[in-house]
């Protein structure tokens, strides 16, 4: 997996890479050249006392000395930039994919791991690349052109070679296999960490609210633990190999010194190519410790890989058909056959044989006990799910034949969290323009106006550019659901979809937005689900749902007189007496 995700991102990259490895090339031969200019020094000059031949190989062995440093450079520079734009280009194919997963996969996955995956599994595989451009291509050229010039100085102590390379490599194996499954086990413990501390961050009022300090800081406690001893672990065994190839080079290194000064006493070998050969000896060694450092790279790496692969092999349940239908308009008709939905791994259907139908220029609500299914109805609308069996069809088209983008851009959801980003009033209600769609000041103020937002954002001296932190939480929970409600409003759609989205309102501000609301809904089909009987009564139609299948539809004064279920859900607010007569 590592060597094909390898292939398709530094692909765009080969002419960069190409650059890199013949500054690497030309930096590790003049590595390589040095001892034997130091050789020449030493037997030639040095020996015989020549000063002049000192000079002249002195001034040689700076210009060598010069290129390889010059080239030393520019292959960690664009080593560098072709590993950051490898990484940049894997996280954004990896935010792009996840963007279009549906609520099926995110929730396979989960967001914690989503963001390991996206951001430290993707930092290792860039963290490889880089090193790979600097040490990777140097080592086997340093080895063989190590070898090569050490036997060309002496044949006689190569045997050496034989015996140190393999030992030190062999040693470095058994560590780095040992080291894999520790880091496979330690991506998965990263995302156990982020996990708890999201809900932490997510939940830290009601945390604060049952005084339950304690037990998450020992739940965190337990998470960053288990991280700790498992990257303690791994710790140890990469800690075992800097004192083994210490080992190795110290002992190959005193015994090179022994050999060679028993070939130096019986004439059969020179005191400068006894040095030279130590230097090739010892970047031979180290050249094998440049590879064994990468290896030691490549499991996590490896294991990073296999994360990302299996986000990216995972194809979204909801996308468009190969022939996706675009209609110029869209009226917003709403019509469920038989509509039928289990989530994956239930024992039982969600909703079952649910049927109704939706009429532009109407208001349909959808009540019905807690976990009835009724938001799981708005999701089947508007596609963030499909249906088992049955049919969901908006202007009698299925809605898995439309293209997903013009389905939503015909659609304005407000989800049951009121969910607001990071940055400025205006900025969120941008987020809900239609595709092309130019906002100017006063479409904002108008839609603000239709959610009874615009008082509180006129009273900021920032107005529209009144800041949002993230998730809103600078917001009360009602002023959240009605800039939520704004958003939804300012494009105008041919759909409304209202999920429990007046909850957090009072009784007068929740009219005082469903009266703005009929305005400007005139001519689309509205789809409220809510709990409060005010807020439905007035509906043109009321489909009343109990566990997962239809048990009444009718106006609200009609399911008050045949809908047991409807009227029991009336008098549990105590308001059932009240409005029977409502008309």
């Amino acid at each position: 997996m590592l060597l094909a995700l390898l292939r398709q991102y530094v692909r765009p990259y080969r002419g960069l890479l190409a650059v890199v490895a013949l500054l690497q090339v030309i930096s590790t031969l003049a590595s390589l050249y040095l001892p034997t200019v130091n050789a020449a020094i030493i037997d030639d000059g040095v020996a015989k006392g020549d000063t002049a031949t000192i000079v002249e190989l002195g001034g040689v062995m700076l210009a060598v000395t010069a290129l390889q440093v010059v080239c030393a450079v520019g292959a960690v520079y664009f080593g560098s930039r072709s590993a950051t734009g490898v990484g940049r280009d894997l996280r954004s194919a990896m935010f792009h994919h996840v963007t279009g997963f549906s609520a099926a996969e995110t929730a396979r996955f989960g967001a914690p791991s989503l963001l390991t995956r996206t951001t430290n599994d993707v930092q290792q595989i860039q963290l490889l690349v880089q090193l790979t451009c600097t040490m990777l291509i140097t080592a086997p050229i340093m080895s063989i052109g190590g070898i090569f010039m050490a036997v060309h100085q002496d044949a006689g102590l190569s045997w050496l070679l034989l015996v140190s390379v393999p030992v030190l490599a062999l040693a470095n194996y058994w560590i780095v296999s040992h080291l894999l499954p520790i880091f496979r086990r330690m991506q998965r413990l990263i995302d156990g960490v982020n996990r708890v501390m999201r809900e932490q961050l997510s939940g830290i009022r009601v945390i604060r609210a049952f005084a339950r300090e304690p037990f998450e800081r020992n739940r965190f406690g337990e998470a960053s633990q288990a991280l700790s001893d498992t990257a303690l672990t791994a710790g140890r065994w990469q800690a075992l190999m800097l004192p083994v190839t210490t080992l190795v080079i110290n002992v190959s290194s005193v015994a090179l010194i022994w050999f060679g000064g028993l070939r130096i006493d019986a004439g059969q070998m020179q005191v400068g190519s006894l040095i030279a050969f130590l230097q090739y000896f010892m970047q031979i060694l180290m050249a094998v410790l440049l590879a064994t450092f990468i290896l030691v790279l490549i499991p996590r790496a490896s294991a990073s890989a296999e994360r990302i692969v299996e986000v990216l092999s995972t194809e979204p349940v909801i996308t468009s058909p190969a022939d996706p239908v675009r209609p110029p308009t869209v009226t917003g008709e709403i019509s469920l056959r038989d509509a039928t939905f289990s989530y994956p791994g239930a024992d039982r259907p969600v909703l079952q044989d649910v049927s109704f139908t939706a009429k532009p220029g109407t208001t349909t609500a959808i009540v019905g006990s807690t976990g009835s299914g009724k938001s799981t109805l708005v999701s089947l609308i508007c596609r963030m799910y499909d249906v088992t069996s049955g049919s969901v069809r908006v202007d009698g088209i299925d809605v898995r034949d439309y293209d997903t983008e013009a389905l939503w851009a015909a659609i304005g959801l407000v989800p049951q969290r009121g969910y607001l980003f990071s940055g400025t009033v205006a900025d969120n209600l941008a987020l809900g323009a239609a595709p092309g769609q130019v906002l100017t000041e006063d479409d904002m103020w108008e839609a603000l106006r239709v959610a009874s937002a615009d008082g509180f954002v006129r009273a900021h001296a920032d107005g529209l550019n009144m800041p949002v932190a993230q998730g809103g939480i600078n917001f009360s929970g009602g002023q959240r659901q009605r800039l939520a409600i704004a958003r939804a409003v300012i494009r105008r759609p041919a759909i409304y979809l209202f999920d429990d989205a007046f909850s957090a309102l009072d009784v007068r501000t929740d009219a005082r937005v469903r009266a703005a609301l009929a305005e400007v809904s005139a001519d689309s089909t509205v789809v409220i689900v809510a709990q409060r009987i005010s807020t439905i009564a007035s509906a043109d139609q009321i489909v009343v749902i109990d566990d997962g299948k239809v048990v009444g539809t009718g106006t609200h004064d009609e399911l008050l007189a045949d809908c047991p279920t409807y009227a029991e859900f009336a008098d549990s607010q105590a308001v059932g007496a009240g409005v029977r007569g409502r008309p």
